[in-house]
Order: C-alpha cells, then structure tokens, then sequence
C-alpha cells in the first residue's frame, strides 16, 4: 500500500509524468476495494495515505529527519473515511444506487482530506492532487471555475470510474466470486463518468474565456543563483538588477517592477543603521527605473523573528509585507512542546517565527506613473489558494510570490513549489511570477500558461511581458470560495449518516413487533395458520 500510495506523485515535479493521475490511483483503489471489510479497507488507505506523504515530502528528511515519517503516519489517518467509502461503495456486487453513490462519495472523502490537511495548524497544503496538472491550462480552466479543488474532485472520479468498470469484469467466477458477472452496465458507467471528467477540463476552457488585459507590465525576476554568503547574495542580486539600466547588458528592457528572492537582502533596511544599504537600493531603482520588491528577515524591537517583503522606490520604502503562513519544521515546530525533540535530530527550527496578520496589497508604480496592485505572498504562502483569492479580491493585477528553497537545492521540493504559482494564477485569472534565491523562478499568465522557467542550475535575470485584467475582474472561484470542498463534507456528512443508519437497522429491517421480538422463520417449514 505504501508503494501504490507514492506511485501518483510521479505525476508532480519533477518526474512530471501528469496523465499518471488520471489512473494512478488505481492499483490502490483495487486493493482497497479487494479488502475483507471496509475496516480493513480504511486501514489500507492509511497506509495508502502515508505512501502518498512520504513520497511527497521526502525532499524535507534533510531538514525535519524522521519528522518525515511521523507526519505520514498520523495524517495517514485522514485517508481512512476515503478507504471505508471505496470499500463500503464499490465491493462486488455493485448496484446501481452504490455504483452511483460511489462516484460522488468516494472522490468527495478524498477531497475532505486535502482540504483538512491544508489547515495551517496542521502544516498546510502540500501535493493537493490537482497540482498535477500545472502544465495543462485546459485542465487548469477548472481552477478558475472551483480552484485546484475542482481538478482533485476530477482526477479522482476518473479513477474510481476506472475502479467501478474493472469491478464490473469477471475475476473468477461467478461460482467463486458472488456478482462477478460481466455486468456491461457498470463498465459503460465508468466509461462514460471516466470521459466526462477528462473532458471537463477542456469544456471549461472553452466556456471561461480570460479577462481582457487592459494594461501590458513588464516585470523583471532576479535569480542570483547559489551563493551561499548573505551579503554576497546581495550584492549578486544587486549586480544582476544593474544590469537593467541604460549602460548594462539588459539596457534594452525597460522594467515596470523588478522582483528580488526570499531573504535576498542581509539587513533591516527600516532600521536608522541600514541608511546606506536603504539608499543604495533607491539609487538602482532610479536608474533602472523601476520599483524594486526585496526580501528581508527581520526582529522588530518588542517583537521576534519576521519575514519582510519591502517594496523599495527612488523616494524609500513604499509598503512592507509580513509573511503570515509560515513552513511547519523550517520556520515554526507545530505542537513544538511535544516535538520539540526533532531539534536535537535535525534542522528544523530552534524557534518559532511570528506570523504576519494576513494578506494586503502593495501598490508599485509602474514606468507611466500609474498604481500597479500587486498581491505579495512569501514562499509556502504560494501553497494556499485563499491568499492569492484575498489578494485578488483587494485588487491587486499581479501576483508576486518571493521565494528560497536552497535548502532542497537538487530535489524535486522547488520544482514542485513553482508549479504552484500556474494553479494560483487559473484561479484567480491574474498573471503569477515567482522569483527564488537559487531557482525555480517562473512566470505564468492569466490562465496557469508558463511563460519563463529559470532552473535550479542557473542564475540570472527573467524579464516577461504580462497583460494584467482589470482590477474588478473576477473568475467564479474568486467569487464563490471553496464551495467544491464545503460540498464535499456535505456530501461525506450524509454518507455518513446513511450508512450509520443501515448499520442501525433504519428505518428498520426487523419483522417483528417492539420491545425486541422477532418473527422467526425456518428453511422447510410452513407458516402456522
């Protein structure tokens, strides 16, 4: 179960392999479905889910050690209602009320528990299904009509539709396997629901044109590339920001905004000390003309530890972000009072960093003078679909996420990460860029189409020509929310209910009269009269 739990995250980066998710669920459906019971069946999604983590996460053993495996094995345990459904739902012999039922049960417990694990107490969302399909803008269409939910909720239909058609084909026999007869009925069911949900993506696309641009920016996204010194980092990203100016190499381009890393600046440049590093940057930004959007790490008098996006103009600073969700292990320890000891085994954090107070807009000005709204988030905050939506709904054009995964340098951790910025820009139909440290830097437009890929080998500048929609245009997840999440634990709540009533015996199966006493019949023998 381990195995068939990690064999879809071949369909994320960096194997890439995305039509696996389509069907790779399957092989553990099978077993689930092929279980003695369906306690046995939720047992084996949790190790199904546990496979999934740990293939997911793995990248992060270097910095959290075994936290690795003590996090597959408790949020495992969210996969169980998953494996109950698929047992209960889909175990020969099938009828139809249950072939139906499962179809929309079984994907919806399996949405439930990505939508639970991407609570920020519990360590936020990682490997959300329908990140798979970031290379596809006619798949991630459906991102713009329900987020990246929609596209999980698809994904696995189409595999349990697979499940339900393979049920329906005789195993052994008839003799040795109750119901399992060809049942030709079942099988055009799956056929049919697999089809469907492979072509909602596309009819999607189809239906939702994007917003029409009603302003083109030019952004350019600075990648320093490994440097480990900070101060030397700096001055790298200093170096490769120079180079937009009349006299340098990139003279040519003529930037509306210029993005710097995550921690991409060494000092506190609010701080009276840290004048001249302040100064220097305001000098660059004249020259290029451009603002300029830098990253530090801060501790305010009075306060701890911040993460500090700072937008930087030829006059000073213009507005200043706080990172508000922050990495599980890397800038905080969860429930740090019992796994404090990950600490004295790895490199997770030897304090917590204090959060931000939540999303807000910073507002550049682009080479005409005109407001440019743009919404900042720092790093994991890309994982979170509500942040940018918060953004968007405050009005920002452009989504800007600042980036620095060189502690997973030669992974599949940055990889994975920047294919998030395409899910973030279909559902809120605004371009994304991301500028990393050390890569993966991208740019995608309105509708998740990538633009510019800068990789973990390289450094450099990115310069990409977005059309930005107006402030006020909303794709219908913007305005709606996660209603495709809310629906499924609607649908797992009244699943649920019915199946805790048949277990009841309600409305009632008994043929005998209260109080407990009931008609007793015998095989052979005649009714009294």
């Amino acid at each position: 179960m381990l195995l068939a739990g990690a064999l879809p995250i071949l369909s994320f980066p960096a194997a890439n392999l995305e039509f696996l998710a389509w069907f790779g669920l399957v092989p553990g459906l099978v077993l689930i479905v092929r279980s003695p019971s369906a306690r046995e069946g939720g047992i084996r999604a949790w190790w199904l889910g546990a496979g999934y983590l740990i293939a997911a996460l793995y990248w992060m053993a270097p910095e959290i050690g075994p936290g690795v495996l003590l996090v597959a094995a408790v949020f495992g345990v969210l996969w169980v209602p998953f494996g109950v459904a698929a047992a209960s739902l889909l175990k020969p012999p099938v009828t139809w009320p249950r072939a139906l039922a499962a179809l929309v049960v079984v994907p919806s417990c399996w949405l439930l528990t990505e939508w639970l694990r991407s609570w920020q107490a519990l360590g936020g969302p990682w490997a959300v299904y329908g990140v798979s399909q970031w290379q596809h803008p006619t798949v991630l269409a459906l991102a713009a009509v329900g987020g990246v939910w929609l596209i999980s909720f698809a994904l696995v239909l189409v595999n349990v539709a697979i499940v339900l058609a393979i049920e329906s084909l005789p195993r052994v026999g008839a003799a040795v396997v109750p119901g399992a007869a060809w049942r030709p009925g079942y099988a055009l069911l799956g056929a049919v629901v697999a089809l469907a949900g492979v072509g909602a993506g596309p009819l999607a696309f189809a239906l939702t044109p994007a917003s029409p641009a009603v302003r083109q920016v030019t952004v350019a996204v600075v990648q320093p590339g490994i440097v480990g010194n900070a101060v030397l980092r700096a001055h790298a990203s200093d170096a490769l920001t120079a180079e937009l100016s009349r006299g340098g190499t990139l003279g040519g381009v003529r930037p509306d905004l210029i993005v710097w890393g995550e921690s991409s600046i060494p000092v506190d440049l609010t701080l009276a000390r840290n004048r001249a590093q302040l100064l220097q940057l305001e000098k660059l930004s004249a020259r290029d003309g451009a603002d300029i959007l830098v990253n530090q790490d801060a501790t305010p008098p009075g306060k701890g530890h911040e993460k500090w996006a700072v937008l930087v103009s030829p006059s000073g600073i213009e507005g200043i972000y706080v990172k508000t969700r922050l990495v599980p292990f890397g800038e905080y320890i969860p429930f740090r009072q019992q796994l404090g000891w990950l600490t004295k085994i790895s490199r997770a954090a030897a304090s917590n960093m204090i959060p931000g107070t939540g999303a807000h807009l910073l507002v550049a000005t682009d080479r005409e003078g005109r407001p440019l709204p743009i919404g900042v988030l720092i790093c994991f905050e890309s994982a979170f679909p509500d942040m940018s939506r918060v953004d968007t709904d405050k009005g920002a054009q452009l989504i800007v996420y600042q980036s620095a995964t060189s502690t997973f340098q030669g992974t599949w951790g940055p990889d994975q990460h920047a294919s998030l910025a395409a899910v973030r820009a279909a559902e809120t139909g605004r371009p994304a860029v991301q500028a990393a440290l050390t890569g993966v830097t991208v740019a995608f437009d309105a509708r998740g189409r990538l633009l510019a890929w800068m990789g973990q080998s390289q450094h450099g500048v990115v310069t990409v020509r977005l059309g930005l929609p107006a402030a006020s245009a909303k794709t219908f997840y913007d305005q709606a929310g996660d209603y495709v999440p809310w629906g499924a634990l609607a649908i797992v709540v009244l699943a649920a209910l019915v199946m805790f009533a048949n277990s009841r015996g309600f409305p009632g199966r008994s043929a005998g009269m209260k109080g407990g006493h009931e008609a007793q019949y015998v095989t052979g023998q005649s009714v009294p009269q």
